[in-house]
């Protein structure tokens, strides 16, 4: 059984910095593109940040550019995102994704393994940033 979780979320003021992370079992973790999507009350589901499954690839929303960034640890099976200089339009559920074929944030694809897409979600992680 697969489990996405994740963690970290809370709330800070603006100028403040977040570490999310997201530990996903029950699947071959390096095969996966891993990525981070966000959603706000109202708003679309948006894609923030993704990697490849290397950890060589990754790409950013316009938006968080320069403050935010993504890594994996492939021998630990997590994810992490810090999130740096945050704004009040940064509160959000923060959700860990995890493709085995690709995920597109932005500009760019990160890849997975396969050109078959299993594709799981974690529950979400509320970020709120106060001004």
């Amino acid at each position: 059984q697969v489990q996405v979780v994740e963690s970290g979320g809370g709330l800070v003021q603006a100028g403040g910095s977040l570490r999310l992370s997201c530990t996903a079992s029950g699947l071959r973790f390096g095969d996966y593109a891993m990525g981070w999507f966000r959603q706000a009350p109202g708003k679309e589901r948006e894609g923030v940040s993704c990697i490849n499954r290397s950890g060589g690839t990754t790409y950013y929303a316009d938006s968080v550019k320069g403050r935010f960034t993504i890594s994996r640890d492939n021998d630990k099976n997590t994810l992490s995102l810090q999130m740096n200089s945050l704004k009040p339009e940064d509160t959000a559920m923060y959700y860990c994704v995890a493709d085995r074929w690709r995920l597109a944030v932005g500009a760019g694809v990160c890849l997975g393994r396969s050109d078959r897409g299993d594709n799981y979600w974690g529950q979400g992680t509320q970020v709120t940033v106060s001004s």
